[in-house]
């Protein structure tokens, strides 16, 4: 295995992608390797040991054996450091010498796993050098995980401020706390096959983004992380439901290929491109890439199902132009040239003035359909300053229009920027909030008043403001600390009736209200703890207290641990953040409903009452 290895390193150093830091980099191996790089799998097959260790012969091919080389990677004595060898004298390995968290690692038919995202994930925070903690759980370490969760700290708020929650209606808006893939198995237990419309802009899996990763979270983990998501969103779906994923040119194709297999290849219905901004980019080496892209799915594409064509409604500004009602049928019109320019195979048609003169046109009309709507009171015939002009009435539509595939009249990334600072008085309030009309126009095409929205990466709050002024009801689902100064601060503006973004456009004035409530966190407390240490002894105090409150993961002995405290002290300060982290019970990162009325976990009445309510509106 030894000898195996050095020649194994000593090929892939010359792949200077994986090479980071001048250390080789694992995560970045197991990803090309998974993906069947081709600069990767050529650097293996010129090297003979590697070959015919990696390779088997069928026919007159050779074919990788990728679980071979996945094993060898994941086999303690691969790149160990401090840390993997810490590890495996506390037991934190299972018994075929692999990490318990990769202990089913990726494959291209993704097992069920969940990625439970720690960490930070604001602008400034993408600058700090610690880990984030993006953790892989197999199937075998899930257990109560998405069991549905107990909810506290609830409150509502309406126009008149913030009050206590009496009762729970199923007709209600919620803005959850928590993490968003333990909230949707929690709202699934009431709110399953009954969300018309999703839309979600997920973290896109790049370094620029707002997201962090360390050098696990690889492009197969964020596919994972992606494909358990989307999953229990589709439960959430009504038969007519549809969602909206935000993404950008870094995974769109790879997010299609998932959803493809998520949500049927026949129910996708396009691609939208939101044109994110104008100008700018001049010191792209390629491209200046202008655009996200909006994967566009329904649950069931079937016209049976989808009784009702899509359309967006005309905006106020647009209809202000149908200043005229037909006395016959209450319709609003306005009056419009007739003849146009430029038609394809057009009717020319004289037409006779009042005067008696003669006229030509290029009509769609024939002469016989304009007299007789010139009779009718259809069509007139009037002098301008330009002479004798054809007019037709041109009316109100009864439904909106279709949406074309580019969306270029939206708004921006600083229209959204702008609608934040004009709230908040602050510029940096939220780095990459989308702007409201984006969301105006998608929540519109695909619902109606009254229909429930849902969007578990809610940010800053822009779709459930736009939900709300909209008249629909939502549901919002957010993990991190600026929920309560950002995203709940936001409806509770829009309560009030701010007037930002298309408050003005569709007349809104305040009124409606929203439930906050939180999934109650157990070890999720201590992660948070962890994740907030700045100091070395406060990592070691907070060990000593995880033995004395925290759950523990049953693989782990604590007097292991201790008797090796010695190499815990010499891990660096980011690795003993991460191993904290991971001997934590992730089954009970929030309390479990089913425990409500342990008395260990001192849960109020309130609280009793409350849960009982909400899980109840299913009934």
């Amino acid at each position: 295995m030894q000898n195996l290895l050095n020649e194994f390193i000593q090929v892939i150093k010359s792949d200077e992608r994986l090479v980071i830091d001048g250390l080789v980099n694992k995560a970045k191996i197991e990803d090309l390797a998974l993906n069947l790089d081709s600069a990767f799998l050529n650097l293996l097959l010129e090297h003979d040991g590697l070959k015919k260790h990696f390779f088997q012969e069928v026919g007159s091919v050779l074919v990788f054996d990728k679980v071979k080389f996945q094993r060898f990677i994941t086999n303690k004595s691969f790149l160990s450091d401090s840390y993997t060898s810490y590890k495996n004298k506390i037991g934190l390995l299972n018994t075929e010498n692999q990490f318990i968290s990769q202990s089913k690692n990726v494959s291209l038919v993704f097992p069920h796993k969940d990625c439970v995202l720690e960490g930070g994930q604001s602008e400034e925070e993408a600058k700090r050098s610690e880990v984030f903690w993006n953790e892989l759980l197999a199937p075998d370490q899930i257990d109560q995980l998405l069991a549905p969760k107990v909810l506290t700290n609830f409150k509502r708020y309406d126009e008149n401020g913030i009050h206590e929650v009496e009762n729970i209606s199923i007709k209600d808006n919620f803005l959850v706390r928590g993490n968003n893939l333990l909230a949707l198995h929690s709202l699934k237990e009431v709110y399953a096959g009954q969300v018309k419309v999703i839309y979600i802009d997920p973290p896109y899996n790049t370094e620029n983004d707002t997201f962090m990763y360390n050098d696990t979270f690889t492009h197969s983990t964020w596919l994972t992380f992606m494909k358990n998501r989307l999953e229990i969103a589709k439960k959430l779906l009504r038969p007519d439901g549809v969602i909206f994923i935000n993404t950008d040119e870094i995974e769109h194709a790879y997010l299609k290929v998932l959803c493809d297999e998520i949500f049927d290849r026949e129910n996708f219905v396009g691609d939208l491109i939101w044109k994110k901004r104008k100008g700018g980019g001049n010191d792209s080496t390629y491209l200046a890439l202008d655009h996200d892209y909006i994967l566009v799915y329904a649950k069931n594409k079937s016209k049976d199902v989808h009784k009702k064509k899509w359309r967006v409604p005309y905006t106020p500004e647009y209809l202000k132009r149908y200043r005229e009602t037909d006395e016959n049928n209450g319709r609003r019109f306005y009056w419009d040239t007739l003849s146009r320019d430029g038609l394809q195979n057009p009717i020319v048609v004289e037409v006779e003035c009042p005067d008696g003169t003669m006229i030509t046109i290029n009509s769609q009309k024939s002469a016989n359909t304009i007299r007789e709507e010139r009779e009718s009171g259809l069509i007139r015939v009037i002098e301008t300053r330009n002479g004798w002009t054809v007019h037709h009435r041109v009316y109100e539509p009864e439904e909106g229009k279709v949406l074309r595939s580019i969306l270029d009249d939206v708004g921006t990334n600083k229209t959204a920027k702008d609608e934040i600072e004009a709230l908040f008085n602050d510029d940096k309030a939220f780095k990459h909030p989308k702007p409201e009309q984006l969301l105006q126009t998608l929540i519109a095409l695909a619902s109606e008043e009254g229909d429930l929205v849902m969007d578990f990466f809610v940010g800053s709050g822009t779709t459930a403001a736009v939900a709300h002024k909209l008249k629909r009801q939502y549901i919002a689902v957010e993990q991190l600390d600026y929920i309560e100064d950002i995203t709940a601060k936001r409806l509770q503006k829009v309560v009030e009736g701010e007037q930002g973004g298309i408050s003005v456009e569709f007349n809104w004035s305040g009124g409606g209200s929203f439930i906050y409530c939180e999934l109650r966190k157990l070890n999720q407390l201590w992660v948070d703890k962890i994740a907030e240490a700045k100091q070395e002894n406060e990592l070691l105090d907070t060990w000593h207290k995880m033995q004395e409150e925290a759950f523990l993961s049953y693989k782990i002995n604590p007097k292991d641990i201790d008797e090796n405290i010695n190499d815990f002290e010499e891990l660096s300060f980011d690795d003993k953040k991460k191993f904290l982290i991971e001997v934590l019970d992730k089954n009970l990162l929030y309390q479990s409903y089913s425990e409500i009325e342990d008395e260990d976990f001192e849960i109020s009445e309130e609280d009793k009452i409350l849960n009982e309510k909400f899980y109840s509106l299913k009934d």
